[in-house]
């Protein structure tokens, strides 16, 4: 393994280490210094400091974009884009630096709006993007394919987001990639690049790891899977197949470039599984 791997590993332990010291705190009637209990809660932020400016360094030297094809059909709408800050979801953690969000948005009020207090929580298939097909961005190699655990509900209220940040997503950490990105595929596109998609519908797979799969082959489908609020498809190009190791590569889709946040966009009619082949127009908003 290398020495990144070993820090991620370090990372995580460190916050385990800290929960179990404040449960046996709270619950284990042991009275433990207040030093003791926040040390390794303080080595892991300072672990996590210094790997966020390693990877800041690393933007230094930001390779050229690569251009792929477009991992979806239809409308859609863009979410923590590259294309308005870097790195996009706040963190250079797990290849996530050039990383995008897209949501399906379907006809006008299909996809359902952010609730304050009620409903708490959707099911998945009251959002236009569940079940739909992602599509091979290039040529390439499947190197990892896992689509075994469980799509949750909606995380799209006040109440569930606090959820999801105070408690979720810090569970998620500790757990790692795995419970982070849920159901994941990952591609071996060539010359170093790799393909993530996050987020992946249970059982949906259509490929597994060692196939070869051609541009526009439908390889999945859109889930709710992982460290998510509604039904999207997380997308990132990366150096290494691991997201505990890479370190993110810029991207940009044929015929649609970076989408911003909140910038419709349009890819041209779906393929079929026995069918590849995409085309992309772009119908600006």
């Amino acid at each position: 393994m290398s020495v990144r791997k070993y820090v991620m590993i370090f990372y995580r332990l460190s916050w385990l280490v800290f929960v179990a010291l404040v449960l046996v705190d709270v619950f284990g009637g042991l009275r433990l210094s207040w030093w003791l209990t926040m040390l390794p809660a303080a080595v892991a932020v300072a672990v996590a400091l210094g790997m966020s400016r390693a990877a800041r360094a690393h933007l230094a030297n930001r390779p050229a974009a690569t251009e792929v094809a477009p991992p979806v059909a239809g409308r859609w709408s863009a979410l923590n884009s590259p294309a308005d800050s870097v790195p996009s979801h706040a963190t250079h953690a797990y290849g996530q630096t050039y990383a995008i969000d897209i949501v399906a948005e379907g006809g006008p009020g299909a996809r359902p709006a952010f609730a304050r207090l009620w409903p708490v929580v959707r099911r998945n298939r009251d959002f236009p993007a569940f079940g739909a097909p992602l599509l091979a961005v290039a040529d390439a190699t499947v190197v990892h394919a896992s689509d075994r655990q469980r799509d949750h509900l909606s995380r799209n209220s006040l109440p569930a987001l606090a959820y999801l940040m105070l408690i979720e997503s810090a569970a998620r950490e500790i757990g790692g990639a795995g419970w982070i990105t849920g159901n994941r595929l990952v591609l071996d596109l060539g010359n170093g690049t790799y393909a993530l998609y996050a987020h992946l519908q249970r059982g949906s797979l259509q490929v597994r790891a060692g196939d070869r799969v051609r541009t526009g082959q439908v390889l999945a489908r859109c889930g709710n899977s992982g460290n998510s609020t509604e039904p999207h498809v997380h997308f990132q190009l990366m150096d290494h197949p691991d997201p505990d190791v890479a370190r993110g590569i810029p991207f940009r889709w044929e015929g649609v470039g970076v989408p911003a946040n909140g910038e419709e966009f349009t890819v041209g009619e779906e393929p079929t599984a026995a069918s590849p082949g995409t085309a992309a127009q772009v119908r600006d908003h």
